[in-house]
């Protein structure tokens, strides 16, 4: 069985350390690599949800779309 590759980029960087120390707190992780890559995470999935709620508003829906109908038809 073959491993998945992790693809990682090592680097030298300069924390703000009472913001480390403040951010340690709200999370479950026990090294800066950790909150660092838990904080990059998360950083992208909100903007990936930002990217989403921009299209809200974009897509007209058939005000004659009923999807109870369709729930009682697959059931």
């Amino acid at each position: 069985m073959t491993q998945a590759k992790e693809h990682t980029m090592h680097t030298h960087i300069v924390l703000d350390d009472a913001l480390v120390e403040e951010a340690m707190r709200y999370v479950e992780v026990t090294s800066k690599r950790g909150l660092l890559d838990l904080a990059l995470r998360e950083f992208i999935a909100a903007r990936r949800r930002s990217d989403l709620s921009s299209l809200f508003g974009t897509v007209e829906i058939d005000p004659d779309y009923d999807y109870k109908a369709l729930r009682r038809e697959h059931h």
